[in-house]
């Protein structure tokens, strides 16, 4: 039996996807869909000032690929590298398999297909090899990686996006093998750095390692032909307490679509997806009762222990703090009845309103973990207690709202992406809309770029 690096690369060299389930066609559209909205609603966040700046300044002769949509090219994995970090720079972007899958592929294969001068069916099917191999990583460890200290849309997403990268170029096998370990030595990225520019640049960098790691292969740079299931490799280095499956067979690739099982999950809100069912609950409390931030005396949230680990910043300062504080997701719910880019502002977040709830948002964790999102607990709750003696409750909260389990419906996220294009006034968010949600038919990605 062939090692685990080799099955991928035969399921990305001949993904068998020739039927496509009409589901999986829409979940990947929307997943276009929603990153190249959040993509354009983070254009000019002053991490993607940055990284253009940073391309800019080693710019090559390539101009292979748009940055962000407009007339302005660069070689393909440098706009993977801007358009991955855009995507992601608002913490707005779609969550699955632990992380952010579609703001690592979409980039990656918008990028490369520009330059392959692909099609939307092209993408939409890369895309779904570099899910499925993301997916067939993240359900070998039992263990969170987000307690470790590992974020998973980079040291998952990279080498999900070299398979869907390699796919998209058509590589043969035994180069998809070595593009897919050379990925798991450039897979990296700490949790210490969220609520930071850091962030954001994980899913820019991942994306744009992917597409240098295929090319590497597809010159003739090798890598170890075991380096994911090898005892010194990719997944053994992931896993310190070493529960993570290094031996049993993917064989489930490609005839069992887990896009089909995880989905995506479509934000609502701009934060740390972990805040996002508290957010429900404050809001729906609030609203039903025309609650008033003084009315409150304590708000007491439960959440899972690895949420709680992510939601580090108890008193934030900037836009940027703010999407990892439980404590400001419940002030800005209370304070302004939403929680939206308009909040996300450092001026927002300083408001002595805002700053006042804080004190009085109490965390309690529980260990029961989701079997969906096992980072997650299985509910959140919420509880509020007024000043007037009574204590509001949510009960359990199961899925977020936009959760792949309690999906938007087609309108919410159209909406969605006619806000998030606003920030984008030269565009026309409507078409692009339609184009995206029909990708399949887009005969060349070329045409999504002004």
């Amino acid at each position: 039996m062939t090692g685990l690096t080799a099955q991928l690369a035969a399921f990305t060299a001949n993904p068998r996807l020739a039927d496509l389930p009409p589901r999986a066609v829409e979940i990947v559209q929307s997943g276009f869909a929603d990153t190249i909205a959040t993509m354009l609603a983070g254009r000019e966040e002053p991490v993607v000032r940055i990284a253009r700046d940073f391309v800019a300044g080693r710019q090559s002769a390539a101009a292979e690929a748009s940055l962000l949509l407009g007339e302005r090219k660069a070689a393909a994995a440098d706009a993977a590298l801007v358009n991955g970090a855009a995507g992601h720079a608002l913490d707005f972007d779609d969550v699955a398999l632990g992380g952010h899958p579609s703001t690592v592929l979409v980039p990656a294969v918008l990028a490369e297909g520009e330059r392959l001068d692909a099609s939307g069916e092209d993408a939409l099917r890369a895309y779904l090899v570099g899910y499925e191999v993301w997916a067939e990583l993240f359900r070998r460890e039992p263990d969170a990686y987000h307690l470790k200290g590992w974020h998973p849309t980079a040291v998952l997403g990279t080498v999900g996006a070299a398979a869907a990268v390699a796919s998209l170029n058509k590589l043969p096998q035994q180069q998809c093998q070595h593009a897919i370990a050379l990925a798991a030595s450039m897979a990296c990225g700490l949790v210490a750095n969220f609520g930071t520019m850091t962030k954001p640049l994980h899913a820019g960098r991942a994306a744009a390692a992917a597409i240098d790691a295929v090319r590497f292969a597809a010159s003739g740079l090798t890598a170890a032909p075991d380096a994911i299931e090898h005892h010194a490799g990719y997944l053994a280095a992931l896993s310190p307490q070493g529960r993570v499956d290094r031996e049993s067979p993917a064989a489930g690739l490609g005839r069992e679509l887990r896009v089909l099982e995880y989905g995506l999950s479509i934000k609502k809100y701009p934060t740390c997806y972990a805040t996002h069912r508290v957010i429900d609950g404050v809001l729906d409390l609030a609203r039903e009762h025309r609650l008033r931030p003084e009315d409150v005396q304590e708000v007491r949230t439960r959440i899972g222990v690895a949420q709680a680990s992510m939601l580090r910043n108890h008193q934030p300062v900037t836009g940027l703090e703010a999407k990892f504080s439980l404590e400001f997701a419940v002030a800005s719910a209370l304070v302004a009845g939403k929680v939206g880019l308009g909040e996300l502002t450092d001026d927002f977040v300083g408001q002595r309103a805002v700053r006042e709830v804080f004190p009085k948002v109490r965390i309690a964790t529980d260990d029961t973990p989701c079997p969906i999102e096992p980072i997650f607990a299985r509910n959140d709750s919420v509880q509020i207690v007024l000043r007037d003696g009574r204590t509001l409750e949510t009960g359990d909260i199961r899925f977020a709202r936009g959760n792949a389990m309690a999906p938007l419906a087609p309108a919410d996220l159209r909406t969605k992406f006619i806000d998030c294009a606003g920030r984008a006034p030269d565009i026309d968010a409507a078409a692009l809309f339609a184009r995206l949600m029909d990708l399949r038919s887009v005969p060349r990605l070329r045409a999504l770029a002004r």
